[in-house]
């Protein structure tokens, strides 16, 4: 089985890139929808989150979950703070993400796809047999970025901060899709990645 490591900065394109892999038979595992799966309505993570940030705990009736604004609030203005909230999450992702192979080894797909936001920040590419990084012009990620709710551009410096400059994952790509030239473009570049690797 053929493991690709999907990954690109925020606002390039990722999570459309992904639905592409998806549309020509190809599995996703999405790790920012496992996060909000951990934190959300009675995850499996809440009570654990819980004790170590309580102003993040929230509660509707029966229903326990983190507020992902206020926790993004809290770690973004401290490292430490994001080390020690990495190491409760990126472990319960892994054994997820693991569950999520053992189901596609045994339905047969000869090729899958993990769809990570911080592949290289984590050494998540030492998993994949090969990387696609997401990318599109700068001006393009600013205008798609600003778009977005709750977006400003000091909190997008802050993000882009957080990651790996988009040159110089670039640079370390095995596939780069250019998503700055519309859909179509982007597909005939996903199609030719998967014929690569399956030839």
């Amino acid at each position: 089985m053929i493991v690709i490591g999907l990954t690109g900065s925020i606002a390039m394109g990722k999570s459309a890139t992904a639905e592409i892999f998806r549309s020509f038979g190809v599995p996703v595992f999405d790790a920012d929808s496992c996060v909000h799966d951990l934190i959300g309505f009675n995850g499996k993570l809440v009570p654990i989150i819980a004790k170590e940030f309580p102003s993040t705990f929230e509660k509707k009736r029966n229903v326990r979950y983190i507020n992902r604004i206020k926790l993004g609030n809290i770690i973004f203005k401290n490292d430490n703070l994001k080390k020690k909230l990495e190491k409760i999450i990126h472990p319960e992702i892994g054994k997820e993400r693991k569950r999520w192979k053992d189901l596609a080894i045994r339905q047969r797909h000869k090729i899958i796809c993990y769809d990570v936001p911080l592949l290289y920040e984590t050494n998540g590419e030492r998993a994949c047999d090969g990387v696609v990084v997401v990318s599109a012009p700068l001006f393009i990620q600013r205008q798609r970025a600003l778009k977005r709710k709750n977006m400003n551009l000091q909190k997008l410096n802050k993000i882009l901060k957080t990651q790996m400059p988009d040159e110089h994952k670039r640079k370390r790509a095995d596939f780069i899709v250019n998503t700055g030239n519309g859909l179509r473009f982007s597909r005939n570049q996903v199609k030719k990645i998967i014929k690569t690797l399956t030839q």
